[in-house]
């Protein structure tokens, strides 16, 4: 049975024990960008000619040569709840594990169940993260293998996929053409919504608006990609707009964002100015700020700009001609608030700049 929020009943106890477990969660758990830069720099370096794409290049998934047509794309995801209710967790934490490969250009083929669970904690709750993850899986068209389970003290779960895709079609994050126009699919503000509602404070529309976009899958958008002159793309998650940006931006472009252009989550913007923030948020900022000069903007937007989210969606940089029937054919398809955000132009002197 069912409580009037949705939230499955196990033996007479809540599946509210999920937040409760955690001290963080969804993509707002991942370690920084410049920890993560500094540990990698101390591995040894790749010289395989099959991996095309590996970790050393900051791209959302490796990339390996199969044959003289098709490479295979290997991403893995997985973090702690953002929500209490078990099957709306699964069917996020799969959304976003699967999302890498639609931003390297490919569709995912084969996922694996990565599972973390407390061992006092009903079972039940854990098969009802299964199922909302598999209900993913199968929407995107892919099959679940098995997976791997161990036990933890706090609950986290995703996926291991491979995909595939035409080698002369993979589309790295860091490539972006000047002249290209930028294109968000999702709105911004799912961090800061999801903030709110762990203190009580998120309104039933925002929280609505933020679990569907969570839950909404970038096959749709990455298959309307198809055929476009597409120079980049990535997926904004953990590290939010900005770091991405800047990751996009590479070493020899700058992208010029429009913030009032940037769709979001209405309300998310008002929680920012009273402070729902993450910590994950302030990490965010303080690897961007000697880059990216935010003090022209207004606080609260300035906090959408650093916001960690959560199976957020793609940013492609796509030539000025065709991104306006790109930018119709990605909101007919399903993704309503998708916008051009922005253009890429040549280095200026800073990677990301505002107009």
């Amino acid at each position: 049975m069912e409580t009037g929020n949705n939230n499955p009943i196990y033996g007479g106890i809540l599946a509210q024990s999920l937040l409760s477990n955690c001290t963080s969660g969804g993509c707002g758990a991942k370690i920084e960008s410049a920890a993560l830069e500094s540990l990698l720099s101390g591995l040894p370096k790749n010289a395989c000619e099959r991996l095309l794409v590996g970790y050393d290049a900051s791209d959302d998934a490796a990339v390996w040569r199969l044959d003289d047509k098709n490479s295979l794309i290997f991403t893995v995801d997985f973090f702690p709840p953002m929500v209490d209710d078990p099957k709306t967790f699964g069917r996020i934490a799969a959304a976003n594990a699967l999302s890498d490969v639609w931003a390297m250009g490919g569709r995912p083929a084969v996922a694996l169940n990565l599972v973390c669970f407390p061992e006092a904690m009903d079972k039940r709750i854990l098969a009802d993260i299964l199922n909302g993850g598999a209900e993913k899986i199968a929407e995107a068209g892919a099959v679940l293998g098995g997976g791997h389970s161990i036990y933890d003290r706090e609950p986290k779960y995703g996926l291991a996929v491979t995909g595939i895709v035409e080698t002369s079609k993979v589309i790295r994050n860091n490539t972006p053409k000047p002249g290209h126009k930028l294109i968000l699919t999702k709105p911004l503000g799912v961090g800061i919504v999801m903030a709110a509602l762990r203190v009580g404070m998120a309104d039933a529309e925002s929280l609505r608006q933020a679990l569907s976009s969570m839950e909404r899958l970038n096959r749709y958008a990455c298959e309307c990609m198809n055929g476009f002159d597409i120079s980049a793309c990535t997926d904004i998650t953990g590290f939010g707009l900005a770091v991405h940006a800047l990751e996009m931006a590479g070493k020899n472009a700058s992208l010029i964002l429009n913030m009032d252009a940037v769709p979001r989550i209405p309300k998310a913007a008002d929680y920012a100015d009273e402070y729902l923030l993450t910590a994950a948020g302030q990490r965010n900022r303080n690897r961007a700020e000697s880059q990216v000069d935010v003090s022209g903007l207004p606080f609260a937007v300035q906090e959408l700009l650093f916001d960690p989210q959560t199976s957020g969606g793609l940013l492609i940089a796509a030539s000025s001609d065709e991104a306006p029937v790109l930018l119709s054919r990605i909101q007919e398809a399903g993704d309503k608030n998708a916008a051009i955000i922005g253009e890429v132009v040549q280095r200026a002197d800073k990677p990301v700049l505002f107009g």
